[in-house]
């Protein structure tokens, strides 16, 4: 007889096939079905960030969203860059979860290719709380292609602009304001290990996420400022994303040992670990969840 408490990682959430669901990027949360699960009636905090400020891009839906929720029960205040109009719904339901949690909210939709937009979002974190004690870079964008030729030079650069110019640019104005102790945990992916040849602008960015956080985080301590750099590399998760770039997601994260996508709410504990003092040695990591696909 089992007495376990733990669920069944196979059976805990919804698996392929999924019904087709096609949206305009970046795609809104109410027109998937199944739902997403950002942890919202099930994320309970126990004050690890405690006052902390969280800057989070792409915190209006899906992991960023999820890890919003998640430290804003922890404690934090939570700062939300998201890019387009359309998400300004997503973005309100998250700022209503913080505010629910008793923390304080501010977002700010902005165009994060553009350097001036990613100081005006430091500016605002500053502004509001006086400090950031973690940075999360994990906006991101990505786009199907069959064959290198059908990928132009545009979105080839916006692709990369999105993914890691962005993430260069917060850190590079965000530095200064983050405290010994403070954290950067950025958003790579699986494909940086198992690259999917229907993403190349997207893969190709996201391994160069991962080599831009093992290199700035050996940096950053070398210089003694005491701000650790992480990465989480998830596998196929179930985000807005998903129906609106993947033409056949009908069977999306079947692949997986587990045999189905991670939900938001799956990725969120990773990086509220990644940013407490409980991974206070770790630095320079990427941490995988990846529903068993391996990663060495």
């Amino acid at each position: 007889m089992n007495t376990s408490n733990s669920e069944n990682p196979e059976t805990k959430y919804p698996k392929p096939p999924f019904k087709s669901q096609s949206q305009s990027p970046p795609g809104i949360t109410k027109l998937m079905d199944p739902q997403p699960d950002h942890g919202e009636y099930t994320y309970q905090g126990h004050d690890l960030l405690k006052d902390k400020t969280v800057v989070i891009t792409g915190g209006d839906s899906g992991i960023g969203k999820a890890t919003a929720i998640a430290m804003a029960r922890e404690g934090a205040n939570i700062v939300i860059a998201y890019k387009d109009e359309i998400e300004d719904q997503d973005a309100h339901d998250t700022a209503e979860w913080i505010k629910k949690a008793g923390r304080e909210v501010v977002l700010l939709r902005a165009d994060l290719r553009e350097e001036s937009n990613c100081e005006k979002l430091v500016e605002q974190a500053i502004n509001k709380f006086g400090q950031i004690d973690v940075l999360i870079n994990n906006a991101a964008y990505q786009m199907t292609y069959k064959e290198i030729e059908d990928i132009t030079a545009e979105e080839w650069n916006k692709t990369f602009e999105v993914n890691l110019s962005a993430m260069f640019y917060l850190v590079k104005h965000a530095k200064q304001h983050i405290p010994a102790g403070g954290s950067i945990i950025n958003t790579t992916s699986v494909n940086a290990y198992e690259p999917n040849p229907t993403l190349l602008p997207y893969a190709a960015s996201k391994a160069a996420i991962q080599n831009f956080t093992s290199n700035l985080a050996q940096q950053l301590l070398q210089q003694g400022t005491g701000i650790r750099v992480n990465a989480v590399a998830p596998g196929p998760v179930w985000t807005p994303l998903i129906p609106s770039t993947i033409p056949k997601h009908e069977k999306f994260g079947e692949n997986t040992p587990v045999g189905r996508p991670a939900q938001p709410a799956e990725m969120a504990p990773i990086y509220v670990f990644l940013a407490t003092d409980a991974a206070s040695y770790v630095s320079g990591a990427t941490i995988p969840a990846t529903g068993g696909r391996i990663t060495i």
